[in-house]
């Protein structure tokens, strides 16, 4: 497989470790910085706290010595590693990466755990200096380097004022809870969001993670403790975060009240979603074919398949999905979008070519630049430098 194009990545992050040190204490309002995000040295390293709450590690503090990990980073798998180096937030440094990658543009979730603040006035003022630190971090290269802006999913009304605020502010395309932070997002306290985001036109899309770790359960306190089989828990945990949600904004009818909404899910994959579509529309069609039983239970909210509101209405990423790219025919594959997930373990850096080369061997040229390249331009109206730019590179040259 050979292409002359570069590719965009559409799920990428700027994770806690790496956030500048000052980023909350020089923007929060006065009377909250003490309790607000800042980083502390303890035995063990450097740390983030916020109101008393330990956030997880940072990494630009001195390197201590701590248990083994079974696994790597992409920083660590490509070589580019340094202790004390902030590089997914050094804009130079990123873009290095990224051209190393063969990548053009990125779009960049936040970290996924949420910003666990109990004081409604502190949490939001921390989302709102999370998104305005990020905005400026791209305007280092605003064609490479796009932000995915921090939403509260835990507050629907904070959500939709952080929004509006957002959309006021201008240079946001794209906002972002984490699905485990949010519930039920498809019942009545949560219309107000969707209206507001038909309203600004903005693209939501909701990340797997939230609350204090990845997943309950998940690990041990005690890495000793950990067993072999927990290995699995991310397979279950993707899978499961997603499903109400996405079954529950189609059934509860969100997209029949505004059905020009953009709605992404990312880092979730794609190959379990065509069989849940199809699935659903089996009991639509018994919906239809049974109007007069439900009419006294409410009527049927839905006036078109979910298999129509899927292919119409969301957009999903994925990094590493064979089985997804083999079922291509049951998707609009002009909603399929590539990522490179730099710089997690789950990452394709520094190989996202090869592992691109393999996974679409099989497709056709024209769909692999739909979903490396055109999708993302299209959903985002990206100008397309792929005819003038000399940086363009060969992806999957060798294959």
């Amino acid at each position: 497989m050979h292409v002359d194009y570069q590719m965009i990545s559409v799920d990428d992050h700027v994770d806690m470790q790496y956030l500048p040190k000052d980023l909350w204490t020089s923007r929060l309002p006065a009377h909250l910085r003490d309790r607000g995000p800042h980083v502390e040295e303890t035995d063990t390293g450097c740390i983030w706290v916020c109101d008393g709450k330990r956030w997880g590690n940072w990494a630009g503090g001195t390197t201590k010595q701590g248990p083994p990990r079974s696994y790597q980073n992409a920083l660590e798998r490509g070589g580019v590693y340094e202790p004390g180096v902030l590089r997914p937030t050094i804009a130079e440094l990123r873009l290095q990466d990224m051209t190393r990658d063969g990548i053009e543009a990125t779009f960049m979730f936040g970290p996924i755990t949420a910003f666990a603040a109990d004081n409604p006035e502190l949490r939001t003022a921390i989302y709102q200096a999370y998104n305005d630190w990020l905005a400026e971090f791209c305007a280092y290269d605003p064609h490479r380097l796009h932000g995915v802006s921090a939403l509260p999913g835990e507050d629907p009304q904070a959500a939709v004022a952080e929004m509006y605020r957002l959309a006021r502010r201008g240079g946001t395309q794209q906002v972002n809870f984490l699905i485990r932070s949010a519930t039920a997002i498809y019942e009545e306290a949560w219309e107000p969001f969707w209206a507001a985001a038909a309203d600004t036109n903005l693209i939501v899309s909701f990340h797997v993670g939230g609350g204090a770790g990845f997943a309950p359960g998940a690990r041990p306190a005690n890495p000793a403790d950990e067993k072999p089989w927990t290995v699995f828990n991310p397979t279950k945990g993707f899978i499961n975060q997603f499903l109400d949600p996405f079954v529950g904004l189609i059934g509860h009818g969100v997209f029949e009240r505004h059905p020009n909404l953009n709605v992404m899910l990312a880092e979730v994959g794609l190959g379990w979603l065509p069989w849940v579509v199809h699935e659903m529309d089996y009991r639509y069609q018994r919906l239809v074919d049974n109007r007069a039983y439900w009419s006294s239970r409410g009527g049927i909210v839905l006036s078109e398949p979910p298999s129509e509101v899927w292919k119409r209405n969301f957009w999903v990423t994925f990094q590493d999905d064979p089985v997804g790219l083999a079922l291509l025919d049951f998707c609009n594959e002009d909603h399929i979008l590539w990522a490179s997930d730099y710089p997690h373990p789950d990452s394709t850096f520094p190989d996202s070519q090869r592992i691109v080369a393999e996974q679409m061997a099989h497709i056709t040229p024209e769909q692999r630049r739909k979903i490396l390249r055109d999708n993302p331009i299209a959903l985002y109206r990206l100008e397309d430098r792929s005819a003038t730019s000399g940086a363009a590179r060969a992806v999957g040259a060798s294959a």
